[in-house]
């Protein structure tokens, strides 16, 4: 293949920041002119969004690709792994269901794959000055090394040069280099240009020691520090790790209380992030295993990957008690994609599509009924709140078909096409769209609803778009752009030599 201009961001470990480096660099070389695209060949998340081909790839793409001012496109995550249990996940390939595979399985499976990612690298690369690349986890987990197609395997195959991440927040940050390259083999290590520190704290000067000790273990040079970028948190999460580190923001007085159940397989829950952006709405993530608030004005149930399961393990944890105690006390109910599913009186798999065939009764919170079967729907969609005549912009990603009774009393209309269902009582709803609060107009009317309030003045839209262009003013203070893109045009001056690692 002809060689690309373009650069690989592989990391010490997951959740080192690789992502958001792709999306702030995507913004800085923006900003000077080129033609970037985003690019990650293996990811592996259940929030995903839908582009404008009907396809679907990782959230982090989409914000990657909303960075470089281009529309999402299905070629920059061309294989999406989507959990569905502890062992297995569905594969999408190109924006499409491929299949479903368990881990042993689909390391058989990569081989297969490469050629489709390598296509939609060079179709992506056509008409860029630029690919930035995203690794997944970490090149050092080399059990895994043989077929890869996230890491190493990619880059050997497309001929990247590679630069690699550690995280300094989380400690630790020589020995995972260093190990990283000890772990590596010599044409893989020589394959690397330099590293990046990620998220440091402090003044950067306490790290110079540090610098010292890296070069001479692993010969590699530092393109930079990055600081802790507080702007990060404003913008979507790659997936529902960055639940584990979820701390609500702290809202007193007459804040509008939101509590949103933690599923198995939580999905796109990024749905919830214009609401977290408001001042005077406190949203709970509830983990397993701890009640409903019982001060929570509206309780919404998001998307899952995994409808039936999810639904189960709601009711094991005892939040179908809490969200009926919930009601009767006069509190709202919204349920999302899977979320309004599970709402109704029963969800069907007659084709085992989840798992083992059969019928799970639903919360019978809405008097509908949904059979997973079909074609998943991945759709952009324009809709109007029914209630308050509100517009706004969406996406529908599910499998299944909803009908009953409480469809004649729909939650939205999609291009005049009725959605969802709402309760007689008016306080229990669902719809399939995701997206919905990320508009103004439709987020401010939905939550005078739950208890008046004064218009809060969030333009969340432009509020990401101001996140993510501080998040690009902070990697380019920190970084050598110019020597990154030396790199990635293949200057072989910018290569700092490999050395044997020390005992």
């Amino acid at each position: 293949m002809t060689r690309l201009p373009a650069l690989m961001l592989q990391g010490t470990g997951s959740d080192v920041g690789k992502s958001l480096l792709v999306a702030g660099l995507a913004r800085a070389y923006t900003r000077r002119g080129l033609k970037v695209r985003p690019f990650k060949p293996q990811n592996m998340s259940n929030n995903a969004g839908v582009t404008s081909e009907g396809g679907e790839i990782g959230r982090a793409q989409m914000l990657q690709a909303r960075a470089a001012g281009i529309a999402p496109s299905v070629d920059m995550n061309p294989v999406l792994l989507k959990p569905q249990s502890e062992r297995g996940a569905q594969v999408v390939v190109q924006g499409r269901v491929f299949g479903e595979a368990q881990a042993r399985d689909y390391h058989t499976l990569k081989p297969q794959l490469l050629p489709r990612v390598i296509e939609s690298f060079e179709r992506l690369g056509a008409n860029a000055d630029l690919v930035l690349v995203e690794g997944a986890g970490s090149p050092a987990e080399v059990n895994l090394r043989q077929g890869d197609i996230a890491n190493m395997g990619f880059a050997e195959a497309a001929d990247v040069p590679v630069v690699m991440v550690g995280d300094i927040d989380r400690g630790g940050v020589i020995a995972s280099l260093v190990g990283t390259m000890a772990l590596l083999e010599p044409d893989e290590r020589a394959r690397i240009r330099a590293y990046i520190i990620n998220k440091f704290r402090g003044d950067p000067a306490l790290f110079d020691d540090a610098l010292s000790i890296i070069a001479a273990r692993t010969g590699l040079a530092c393109l930079g520090i990055v600081p802790h970028l507080a702007d990060a948190k404003r913008l979507p999460a790659e997936d529902a790790v960055a639940l584990d580190s979820f701390a609500p923001e702290d809202r007193t007085g007459d804040a509008i209380r939101i509590a949103v159940p933690r599923l198995a397989r939580i999905a796109n829950f990024d749905d919830l992030d214009p609401l977290m952006a408001e001042p005077d709405v406190a949203v709970t993530v509830v983990e397993p295993g701890e009640p409903l608030p019982g001060d929570a004005d509206l309780v919404i149930l998001p998307g899952s990957k995994a409808t039936v399961g999810d639904l189960r393990d709601l009711k094991a944890q005892g939040w179908d008690i809490d969200l009926a105690a919930h009601i009767r006390r006069g509190g709202w109910v919204l349920g999302i994609c899977a979320g309004y599913q599970m709402l109704g009186q029963t969800v069907a798999d007659p084709d085992g599509i989840e798992g083992a065939a059969g019928t799970e009764p639903g919360l019978g919170l809405l008097d509908v009924e949904t059979v997973l079967a079909g074609d998943k729907r991945l759709t952009e969609v324009t809709a109007r709140d029914v209630e308050t005549g509100a517009d706004f912009t969406g996406y529908e990603m599910h499998i299944g078909e909803t009908t009953g009774d409480g469809i004649a009393r729909p939650m939205i209309e999609i291009d005049g096409r009725p959605d969802g269902a709402v309760a007689p009582s008016g306080r229990v709803m669902g719809c399939y769209v995701h997206g919905l609060f990320a508009a103004d107009g439709f987020r401010h009317r939905f939550l005078a609803r739950l208890r008046k309030r004064a218009v809060s003045g969030l333009a969340f839209e432009a509020e990401v778009d101001e996140a993510l262009d501080r998040v690009a003013d902070g990697v380019e203070q920190a970084l050598d752009l110019d020597r990154l893109l030396a790199i990635a045009a293949g200057d072989q001056s910018q290569v700092s030599k490999v050395t044997a690692i020390s005992p």
